[in-house]
């Protein structure tokens, strides 16, 4: 749960900063955009800039890859910057996210940085909290817990809040492994399948809305829909959905 944090309210309107704004990005943008307040949004290709217009999110051109494409634009720096963005897919750290600290000169308020549950590795099918060792196994959760060890250290020095959501798989319209069931793909029998947690997608894109108003800076939350089942208990449930033997 995210709790109420001892700070001010979000000014009104606070301006919002989207950084990789795929699906959960535009659904977080969204719901800033509800609440009446500006969203901007880094777009790497003319492609992806001209999915963001028709949503009124004033479009920043730049690429995490290229620095020298990341220079400060805005007028003023964004109350909330969502970093939504995934590492490169080879690698211990993440470098994309280092380009980005090292161009921002407007320092935002506060931080929202999505990770991943990943980051605690193989947890041995133990229930655990925020306070579990960090001992990723794979790059993936290596990279991103690169990830959050930058932002912990430059948050800190730059006086910025920060607010890291370790998300597990994400689930939603265009998310479901609805092919693989239909071609029968054969799974665990249940006693041996590992079990694994969820997030909706519209439930990942309210946690990030909530934890730009709540929480304490420096607090990491596990993000879920609070309902783990093995993979197996998962394939039958889409299975049983769009009814598929």
């Amino acid at each position: 749960m995210i709790q109420e944090a001892s700070r001010p309210d979000l000014a009104s309107p606070a301006t919002v900063l989207v950084i990789g704004c795929g699906d959960i990005g535009r659904r977080v943008a969204a719901l800033e955009q509800q609440a009446g307040n500006p969203v901007a949004a880094l777009a790497r290709s003319a492609s992806s800039a001209a999915d963001l217009h028709p949503r009124n999110i004033e479009v920043l051109q730049g690429d995490l890859d290229q620095p020298a494409s990341l220079k400060d634009r805005s007028a003023a720096p964004p109350e909330v910057l969502y970093y939504l963005a995934p590492p490169p897919s080879s690698g211990d750290d993440d470098p994309r996210l280092r380009n980005w600290l090292r161009s921002r000169q407007l320092l935002p308020r506060r931080f929202i940085y999505i990770s991943t549950s990943g980051v605690y590795g193989d947890c041995g099918g133990a229930w655990i909290n925020e306070d579990w060792p960090l001992n990723p196994r794979s790059e993936r959760g290596k990279r991103r817990l690169d990830a959050e060890n930058q932002l912990r250290a430059w948050s800190r020095d730059h006086g910025v809040e920060l607010i890291l959501l370790r998300v597990p798989g994400i689930y939603g319209p265009g998310r479901l492994p609805v092919e693989r069931v239909r071609q029968g793909v054969p799974v665990l029998i249940e006693a041996d399948a590992p079990w694994s947690n969820r997030i909706h997608a519209d439930d990942l894109a309210a946690a990030c809305f909530a934890a730009a108003r709540r929480g304490r800076s420096g607090q990491a939350f596990n993000i879920s829909d609070g309902h783990p089942t093995t993979m197996t208990d998962y394939f039958w449930r889409i299975a049983d959905l769009y009814g598929l033997p």
